[in-house]
């Protein structure tokens, strides 16, 4: 096993799991899915600290500026590398640490252009060391490019390591709770495909099924005249038999997968955070057409995202030949539903 601690950010991250940590305890469930995860993939782990040195102004007449002592802030930082180290240790992995000079969210989107995937928890602990990986979780999802999975603390009880919890969250979900699925969320966008094959690789990693999961949105706006009881049950076949034809692309790649379908009725962002208090990882695409898949840029995903139960996978857009075939599968959806 090999722990190269403090190495120069020259070291390359190229095909490895990243996982930013900052001494919280979301972060240290971050470090420990990471280490999971590298070990079930054989690829190397990066755990990753990132500080600032804060100038303040100085409030003599001079108008001069005060900085924090550089060297207090780097033990702190390197007291955090050190107990995710300790944590992370304990899998079978290549295990390489290192402090960052940067803002983190800088710096992690960075090592995003060469990382096979990039890991966070949902919020962190801010101040000095922390560097706030609340921010970073919102941030590094929308513009990574590699998939980003963000890590909430209710999920602590997945993770025997752990030895954290979140005891002010009710909604804690427990371990026997949790489905053996990986579930991505569709809606019919090329953003939501490519979740699709990226979801269907890790469901086959992991000897598991997927479940394409899919919602219909209340009728709003523009659809909000529309005549509900038979235009709505309409549509609702209409996308099962485009569902159905995703389906069956997915197995013209993965022809060994189970996958199951599953569409439901409700607003989005609720069915989303309940689906992922019970499966082992909700997948989704980094956009949407406004009704599932993403829209990471505003309140929709943000607000899975934050309130997820459990880990959340985020897939960026990218050009992948398999998306090509889609269409000789049958029907796919090309207008917005609403939401």
């Amino acid at each position: 096993m090999n722990r190269n601690a403090g190495r120069g950010p020259s070291e390359s991250v190229a095909g490895a799991i990243v996982a930013g940590v900052d001494g919280s305890d979301q972060g240290m469930c971050a470090a420990i899915w990471a280490a999971r995860e590298a070990e079930r993939r054989k690829l190397p782990l990066h755990l990753i600290t990132a500080y600032t040195v804060p100038v303040f102004a100085a409030s003599s007449l001079d108008a001069g500026y005060a900085t924090v002592d550089d060297s207090v802030i780097r033990e702190g930082a390197e007291a955090v590398l050190k107990q995710a180290v300790v944590k992370a240790s304990t899998y079978d992995v290549d295990l390489h640490a290192r402090i960052e000079t940067g803002d983190a969210a800088g710096v992690l989107l960075e090592l995003s252009e060469e990382a096979a995937m990039m890991v966070v928890g949902s919020r962190g602990r801010g101040g000095f060391v922390g560097r706030l990986l609340g921010s970073v979780s919102s941030a590094l999802p929308a513009h990574a490019k590699c998939p980003t999975v963000v890590v909430p603390l209710c999920a602590a009880s997945r993770l025997p390591d752990a030895d954290v919890s979140d005891e002010n969250s009710p909604e804690a979900p427990e371990q026997s709770q949790v489905r053996p699925v990986v579930t991505v969320g569709v809606d019919g966008s090329e953003h939501a495909r490519m979740a699709s094959l990226e979801a269907a690789e890790l469901a086959t990693r992991r000897g598991l099924p997927l479940e394409v999961l899919c919602t219909l949105p209340p009728f709003t706006g523009s659809l909000a005249w529309v005549p509900a009881p038979l235009d709505r049950e309409a549509l609702h076949e209409d996308l099962l038999v485009q569902l159905e034809a995703g389906k069956q692309w997915l197995n013209s790649h993965f022809p060994n997968l189970e996958i199951t379908l599953k569409l439901l009725d409700g607003p989005p962002v609720e069915l989303l955070i309940e689906e992922s208090r019970t499966v082992e990882i909700l997948v989704l695409g980094t956009r949407g057409r406004g009704g599932f898949a993403g829209m990471l840029l505003g309140s929709t995903s943000q607000g899975v995202l934050h309130h997820a139960k459990g880990p959340v996978m985020i897939v960026p857009d990218k050009e992948d030949p398999r998306l090509a075939d889609r269409e000789k599968f049958g029907p796919m959806f090309t207008g917005d539903f609403g939401g």
